[in-house]
């Protein structure tokens, strides 16, 4: 097979790809119209096959996301759309603080949607690459969207990975939850703050978001705590966290809720304590990071004139770059405890078989990673060896 340059390969993707698209119950017309001027973006290549250096702290991450600048605009923006933020919360029963917490974190109130166009974007995501299924099936929802919406292709702006509007939806989620909020007949994410809110507000409903429920809150953990409890996915009634101790951050007793929660540490034993409910969980259907939701969630918070969270976050503690978190796994199963595939993910596997670790230590099992931990575990690996 005579070798293809980059562009060569972009190029044939694009002739045949026309197939599949057609195959779909895209229009042969519609496919010409929307590829005719679309050509491979090494941008896009480049941020796609980044990995990033390090993964910042979640403090360093929230006073970005919750910042006192984003609080005070997205109070300002809760007033600016009051007549389309009502009829949707009446309509969806998602707060509105949670919704203008969402636009702010994703585009900051609409100032950061992104300035690739969609279909180059996706384009060159699918042609090759780690992204391609992603890419394929995104590239298809694009041109039905197109078809349904009538937008000009060399007109649709998005982010370098194919989120676009306000709210940074994909055109999958376009086409499942997209929503007229200004009753003009138009969908428009770009120039619509109420088709963009109405949309989010949809995805969330549609997910399960259940109106006049709270997210979650701050609470406090008594000393000599069982940090094995502290997991998202590890649920129990207010009346069971109550018996083990865990109170508000004011020191009172949990208000009584009907729902069970589940004890988010996201900086470990050192940092905040969440309970959070089934709400936090249908935030990360919008976007799969728990330190999203809990970004979300906290600036909905001061939104609504909650003060800032009480207990102060570990600063101290450096994040593990990327061969320290490959590292924290083979060093974890190298002493038996399997956090699953060795990715660099510190996931719920790895979380779960530090836990075990720490437990068999006589430390705090909180599951939370820190460069002194994988100095403690790597000595202990070096001096099994020997």
């Amino acid at each position: 097979m005579p070798y293809l340059s980059p562009d060569q390969k972009f190029f044939a993707f694009v002739r045949e790809f026309r197939a599949t698209a057609i195959a779909a119950g895209i229009s042969p017309v519609t496919y010409d119209f929307a590829m005719a001027h679309v050509a491979r973006n090494p941008r896009v290549e480049e941020l796609n096959a980044q990995q990033p250096e390090f993964v910042i702290p979640i403090w360093t991450y929230l006073d970005g996301m919750v910042s006192e600048r984003r609080v005070e605009q997205g109070q300002q923006m809760l007033l600016q759309e009051a007549g389309a933020l009502g009829p949707i919360e009446s309509r969806f029963g998602v707060p509105r603080e949670i919704l203008v917490a969402i636009w702010g974190d994703e585009t900051d109130y609409g100032q950061a949607m992104g300035t690739y166009n969609l279909f180059e974007a996706l384009t060159t995501l699918a042609y090759d690459g780690p992204r391609i299924d992603y890419a394929r099936r995104e590239l298809i929802a694009a041109l039905k969207m197109v078809e349904k919406e009538h937008y000009r292709p060399a007109e649709v702006a998005s982010s370098w990975a194919g989120a676009f509007g306000q709210t940074q939806f994909v055109p999958s989620s376009f086409l499942a939850h997209a929503v007229d909020g200004d009753g003009d007949g138009n969908i428009n994410l770009w120039t619509s703050p109420a088709d963009a809110l109405a949309s989010a507000a949809q995805l969330l409903a549609d997910a399960g978001w259940q109106r006049g429920s709270e997210w979650g809150y701050e609470v406090l953990l008594p000393s000599g705590f069982d940090y094995a409890n502290a997991d998202i996915d590890s649920v129990k009634s207010i009346a069971d966290w109550k018996a083990l101790g865990v109170r508000t951050v004011y020191g009172d007793a949990l208000p009584p809720n009907n729902e069970l929660g589940a004890l988010y540490l996201p900086a470990g034993a050192r940092g905040p304590a969440f309970l959070v409910f089934g709400n936090f969980k249908i935030l990360l259907k919008y976007n799969n990071a728990a330190s999203y939701a809990l970004a979300v969630s906290m600036l909905s918070d001061r939104l609504r004139g909650v003060p800032p969270v009480t207990a102060s976050w570990p600063r101290d503690e450096q994040p593990l770059a990327p061969d320290e978190r490959f590292a924290f796994q083979t060093t974890l199963k190298n002493l038996g405890y399997d956090p699953g595939a060795i990715d660099g993910i510190l996931g719920h596997g790895t979380r779960a078989a530090l836990r075990a670790w720490q437990k068999a230590h006589g430390i705090g099992a909180d599951g939370f990673p820190t460069k002194s931990l994988l100095a403690r575990m790597m000595e202990e690996a070096a001096v099994a060896r020997h």
